[in-house]
């Protein structure tokens, strides 16, 4: 899934089309069932901002586009007379260039989901006074590793940011908030604020640990575990060697390796 650096290329991408009155369309029957092209077309674009995973459209008029792109979708910029490939779910096309939306996944006339997300870890000046309280309004049983990634407490960060940040700081994703400090809670979401600024400037991300189960750990030389975290058992990388923790949850209860 595209996390808060991906989306934030993705919308200095698409800034060639801010201030152009937008030519909307959707080859796709499921961008055509959201109605959203109809909605939008021949309307100025004022803005597109990302807001954790969200890409956030703003019209002339007070129309907001929301595009989430879960595990597959794709937002590509080509010339305005480009040739068009495929069936995009949406087609903007401005005076210079057109955006394309590719397995648009959700696309809709709101901004409600975006406002449910916690502060953006990717914001000018991340909140992260406020971040580290909606951690610690968390059942405080609960691992750091799986907290990191609830959208509703900290927007942006997914499983490649997670672990790159959590071994930064030698933190293990298994450790229960309880056992995490508000100074170390603060230390994680700086480091995946910095992880993630310098992936959006370099256009590409540096990995250490991320998909490198069973290679040496690059600071102590440890295999790299792997192990599904949480409810949707999304992967959690981490060296058993310098961020060591408890390596399980079940039902809530921590269990020690």
């Amino acid at each position: 899934m595209p996390e808060g650096d991906s989306l934030h290329r993705t919308a200095r991408r698409l800034q060639p089309l801010v201030g152009d009155r937008i030519e909307a369309t959707s080859p796709h029957p499921r961008g055509q069932a959201t109605g959203v092209a109809e909605r939008i077309d021949g309307r100025r674009l004022e803005s597109v901002e990302a807001v954790g995973k969200n890409l956030l459209f703003r019209f002339e008029g007070g129309v907001v586009v929301r595009s989430h792109l879960r595990m597959s979708g794709s937002w590509r910029v080509v010339a305005r007379e480009a040739p068009l490939f495929g069936r995009p779910w949406l087609v903007l096309r401005g005076e210079r260039a057109k955006g394309l939306l590719f397995g648009g996944r959700v696309l809709e006339l709101n901004a409600r989901a975006a406002r449910r997300v916690g502060p953006d870890v990717l914001a000018e000046q991340p909140d992260y006074d406020r971040m580290v309280a909606n951690l610690r309004a968390e059942d405080q049983r609960r691992t750091v590793g799986d907290a990191l990634i609830d959208q509703r407490l900290v927007a942006g960060i997914g499983t490649v940011w997670r672990a790159e940040a959590l071994w930064t700081v030698a933190v293990s994703p298994w450790r229960a908030l309880a056992d995490v400090s508000d100074p170390e809670l603060r230390e994680i979401l700086a480091a995946a604020t910095r992880l993630m600024r310098r992936s959006v400037a370099a256009e590409w991300e540096e990995r250490k640990i991320y998909g490198r189960a069973g290679r040496p750990c690059p600071r102590c030389g440890a295999p790299i575990r792997r192990r599904g975290h949480g409810d949707d058992n999304r992967p959690s990388f981490w060296c058993p060697g310098c961020q060591t923790g408890p390596l399980d949850q079940r039902s809530g209860a921590l269990r020690a390796p």
